[in-house]
C-alpha cells in the first residue's frame, strides 16, 4: 500500500536461498539440488550483502516491514550466516518497523527443535513449513524427503519454539480422498499451526512431472476432484473460525502473513539473492522491476546482479494489482491503486468491469473491488477477462 507524503514507503524484502537437498519433482522454481556439505554458506551471505550495497541508494526514504527467506531451503543455510544477512538487511533501511515479520521457509527434512529455537535467537519469528501432506503415499509421489511422523512431529517442535508458524497443505494428487484431506487439516490445526496454504498441486512444464505429463505418463486427479477438495478446506478452516484471507491461504486470527499481504496489495519489495525478483515503485506511474542472475555460481561471482529488467507504467500497475488485489477476500483498493498507477483503473476496461459486476463475478463496495469466494474456482478466468 502507498505511504503519506513525507513518511518512509513501507517496503519488504525478499531472500532467495537457490539450494535444495532434492528437486521435487513438481517444482518449477529456480533451486538446484546440492549435497549439505558443498553449500557455500557464508560466501553466499558475503554477496547477498554485496548486492545490497549495489541497491543502497534505492532503499533510502523506505521502512522496512518484513523479509522473508526462500527457496530452495533457506533451513539448509547456516543460522550464523543467515543471521549475518538479516542483520545487514536491517541496517540497510532508514527505518525498520516495530512489528517487523521475518520468516524463514523449512522442510521437516532440516529443522530439528534446536534448530528452530536458534533461528528464533536469530530474529526469526515465523516460520512456514513445506509439509505438503500427512499421507505417506502422497509424499512418496511428491518426492519429498519427509514421512508423515516426521511432518507431524517437526510443526510441534517449531510450535514449541517460534510464535508464528506456518505451514503448506498441497491437494489435487491422484487418488486422494476428501475424508483424508479433510482428516489432513484436522491433524495439522492439533499441532499449534496457525496459518495453512492450502493450494492445488499444478503440472508446470519444465518439471519432471511436466514431461511425464507430457508423455501421458503421469496420472493426475480430474479437475472436479480438485474443486470438491479446494471447498472441503473451505468448509474446515471456515468451521475452525479461521479467515480464508486469500484464495490459498487461512489463518488464525491476526495470523495472516503480512509479507505475503504486502505484495498482494502492490507493495514495494527487494529481491535479493540468485533468481530473486524485486519491483520498486519509482514514483506515481513509474516502477521497476529486476531479476537477479539465477545461477547460483554466477551470482556469487559477478559484481553486479540483474540478468533481467522492466520498467512498469501505470497500465502495467493497474494489471498487476487486478491479479494479485483480486486474490484476497478484501479485494484491490482502487485509490490507493488510482495513486500508484496514476491512472484510474476503470481506464479502458468500463465494459469488462460493469458486465462482471453484473453477473455477480466482482462486488463494488466503495473504495474496493473484490471477487465473491463462491465465485474463487472461477479466478484466473474473471481477472484474465478484465486484462
Amino acid at each position: 500500500m502507498s505511504s503519506e507524503p513525507g513518511q518512509p514507503v513501507p517496503t519488504s524484502v525478499y531472500v532467495h536461498f537457490p539450494w535444495c537437498a532434492r528437486k521435487c519433482p513438481y517444482c518449477d522454481f529456480a533451486t538446484e539440488p546440492v549435497k549439505t556439505n558443498t553449500i557455500p554458506h557464508e560466501p553466499y551471505t558475503d554477496a547477498v550483502l554485496r548486492e545490497l550495497s549495489f541497491r543502497a541508494a534505492d532503499l533510502q526514504g523506505r521502512e522496512l516491514t518484513s523479509v522473508f527467506f526462500g527457496g530452495g531451503t533457506p533451513s539448509l543455510w547456516d543460522v550464523k550466516a543467515l543471521k549475518r544477512a538479516l542483520e545487514g538487511i536491517e541496517q540497510a533501511f532508514d527505518r525498520v518497523s516495530d512489528d517487523i515479520e521475518v520468516t524463514v521457509e523449512c522442510n521437516p527434512s532440516s529443522l530439528s527443535r534446536r534448530h528452530a529455537r536458534e533461528l528464533h535467537e536469530a530474529g526469526v519469528g515465523r516460520l512456514s513449513i513445506g509439509v505438503q501432506s500427512l499421507r505417506d503415499d502422497h509424499l512418496q509421489f511428491l518426492g519429498r524427503l519427509h514421512d508423515s511422523k516426521r511432518a507431524v512431529a517437526t510443526l510441534e517442535d517449531a510450535c514449541a519454539e517460534v510464535p508464528r508458524v506456518s505451514t503448506d497443505l498441497m491437494f489435487g494428487m491422484p487418488g486422494q480422498q476428501l475424508d483424508a484431506f479433510g482428516t489432513d487439516i484436522e491433524r495439522i490445526v492439533a499441532t499449534g499451526v496457525r496459518h495453512v496454504s492450502a493450494y492445488a498441486l499444478t503440472i508446470e512444464e519444465k518439471t519432471l512431472f511436466g514431461s511425464l505429463h507430457k508423455a501421458g505418463k503421469l496420472r493426475v486427479a480430474p479437475e472436479d476432484r480438485y474443486a470438491d477438495l479446494f471447498e472441503l478446506a473451505q468448509r474446515r478452516f471456515t468451521d475452525l473460525g479461521w479467515n480464508q484471507y486469500e484464495v490459498s491461504n487461512y489463518a488464525a486470527e491476526g495470523e495472516e502473513s503480512r509479507h505475503n499481504l504486502h505484495y498482494w496489495r502492490g507493495g514495494a519489495y527487494v529481491g535479493l539473492g540468485a533468481a530473486a525478483v524485486g519491483c520498486l515503485d519509482r514514483g506515481p506511474g513509474d516502477a521497476f522491476r529486476w531479476r537477479n542472475e539465477p545461477i547460483p555460481q554466477r551470482y556469487l561471482a559477478q559484481p553486479t546482479h540483474h540478468s533481467e529488467t522492466e520498467r512498469l507504467g501505470p497500465d502495467e500497475i493497474v494489471r498487476e494489482a487486478l491479479m494479485l488485489g483480486l486474490r484476497t477476500a478484501r479485494g484491490m483498493h482502487l485509490a490507493t491503486t488510482r495513486q500508484r498507477a496514476d491512472q484510474d483503473p476503470w481506464t479502458g476496461r468500463e465494459r469488462g468491469l460493469e458486465l462482471a459486476i453484473q453477473k455477480g463475478d466482482l462486488v463494488h463496495n466503495g473504495d474496493w473491488l473484490r471477487v465473491p469466494k463462491d465465485r474463487w474456482l472461477k479466478l484466473d478466468g474473471i481477472v484474465r477477462d478484465l486484462f
